[in-house]
């Protein structure tokens, strides 16, 4: 035991719901309304010192549990049981241990409440483990940043073998005498890049404003965000089995996008693409790939990688992704649960992998290691994460080796879930210039939320 690491003595958890914006339209699902759900704990280190430390997350079922033959709401329901469940067992974890220790050692529990929740409500099939996932992240960061919080440090300096054991202890002998700290970086990046997000139902073009939309001074189209804060890296949305709109959409967004940026004298443009799931086969993607390239070899030129385009269970197809990867990288995000998914994504021929704040910091810390050590590729997207989410998120994506920046469309589709003392403190983050986040207010110790300002 070190005399940093921490054992937890209190908990709160708090659910905000959330109205969208406007609505969200991505794979199969359009998201309306969630719950915002922060996690406070207080740890105590081997010290004797106290602190406390906060996570958040939406608890968005449409995302890790988009099964539309049960309610959103009762499927919302289980996911708060969930983490109240997680927390508690944090709660009771023997003894002191760092963060991703407790966190890994708890993962199989995480799975059994999990089972456990959702036989009690009766709901069939059982939460995929994704979304449990999902579940455990904001308390999984409350430990990340309170075990900073307690010892005084930023919490990313905390990934080295004063504060922790090597890595090989979660990835094997492989990882022998090395740390996460090896694999990130040693301060935030300034600014970071941040995609903005083309939903299936965004309108693209003035021409298709109306009175339905809000009146709020917040862009109503794409043309009118890219101004509005210098976007240049787009995220598409696509459908996934309609292949002449998903082909039509991408080269639209692309057009629209070159056509506003050229007027603001920037040159660089990215694009992505994510069909979240709903291809049949890897060989949709090829034939979407092969049409764009013919009928806009500019926005192929584009195109950073693809998404996600098949079923999030690797085992049940075992598509062969190495035909996409040869036109663009490929990137696996649903799917990537733990340290076995990771293998078999690479084993299957994906090209990299997609972190998120949702899926865990332990899990991030331990998965961009992997990456790093093997040269994979990785990006860092969100949960339409809004509030201390997004600070948390940017933060992540600024520590890390991005393949390019970081995604954040809380602004567009959820801005009124974040507080005005979170914008005010942060305000770089929460209001992009030149499509760009200022990082500049991650201070202090922890995660960097300066809660202590936040809360007055």
């Amino acid at each position: 035991m070190r005399f940093s690491d921490i054992s937890v003595k209190e908990a709160e958890i708090i659910y905000e719901p959330q109205q969208a914006r406007t609505p969200l339209k991505f794979g199969g699902v359009v998201v309306e309304n969630l719950y915002f759900c922060k996690v406070r704990l207080t740890v105590e280190n081997a010290r004797g010192e106290v602190a406390d430390g906060w996570g958040g997350i939406f608890l968005m079922d449409f995302w890790g549990w988009p099964d539309p033959s049960l309610p959103h709401d009762d499927k919302a329901a289980a996911m708060q049981k969930v983490t109240e469940g997680f927390v508690d067992v944090v709660s009771v974890y023997p003894g002191f241990a760092h963060p991703i220790d407790i966190f890994m050692d708890l993962e199989c529990e995480l799975a059994n409440i999990n089972e456990r929740v959702c036989a009690a409500a009766d709901l069939a099939p059982t939460q995929p483990f994704l979304s449990a996932l999902v579940c455990a992240s904001p308390v999984d960061a409350a430990l990340h940043d309170a075990f900073g919080n307690v010892n005084g440090i930023d919490t990313y300096c905390g990934y080295n073998a004063e504060f922790m054991d090597d890595l090989s202890k979660w990835l094997g002998p492989n990882f022998e005498g090395e740390y996460p700290e090896q694999y990130i970086r040693p301060a935030y990046l300034p600014k970071v890049p941040v995609f903005h997000l083309v939903g299936g139902l965004d309108k693209l073009t003035r021409a298709e404003l109306d009175d339905t939309d809000p009146a709020d001074g917040i862009p109503n189209c794409l043309a009118d965000w890219i101004p509005y804060e210098g976007m240049y890296c787009l995220k598409v949305k696509l459908r996934g089995n309609d292949l002449d709109w998903d082909v039509d959409r991408t080269i639209a967004v692309h057009d629209i996008g070159r056509e506003e940026l050229d007027k603001l004298g920037q040159q660089t443009m990215h694009l992505t693409a994510d069909t979240n799931e709903m291809c049949e086969s890897p060989q949709y993607i090829v034939e979407m790939l092969h049409k764009i390239r013919e009928k806009s070899p500019q926005t192929f030129d584009r195109i950073l990688y693809i998404e996600q385009p098949t079923e999030r269970d690797l085992t049940a197809s075992r598509h062969d992704m190495r035909a996409i990867a040869a036109l663009k990288p490929v990137i696996v995000d649903e799917s990537l649960t733990t340290i076995e998914s990771f293998d078999l994504a690479m084993e299957l021929g994906w090209s990299g992998v997609a972190l998120k704040s949702c899926k865990g910091q332990s899990s991030d810390m331990l998965f961009a290691a992997k990456a790093g050590k093997l040269g994979i590729d990785y990006a860092v997207q969100d949960l339409t994460n809004p509030s201390i989410s997004l600070i948390h998120s940017v933060g992540l994506g600024a520590r890390l080796y991005t393949i390019m920046g970081v995604e954040a469309n809380s602004r567009q589709f959820f801005p009124a879930s974040t507080s005005d003392a979170e914008k005010r403190v942060h305000g770089g983050i929460f209001a992009l210039e030149g499509g760009e986040a200022d990082t500049s207010s991650l201070q202090g110790t922890g995660l960097g939320y300066q809660m202590d300002r936040i809360l007055g």
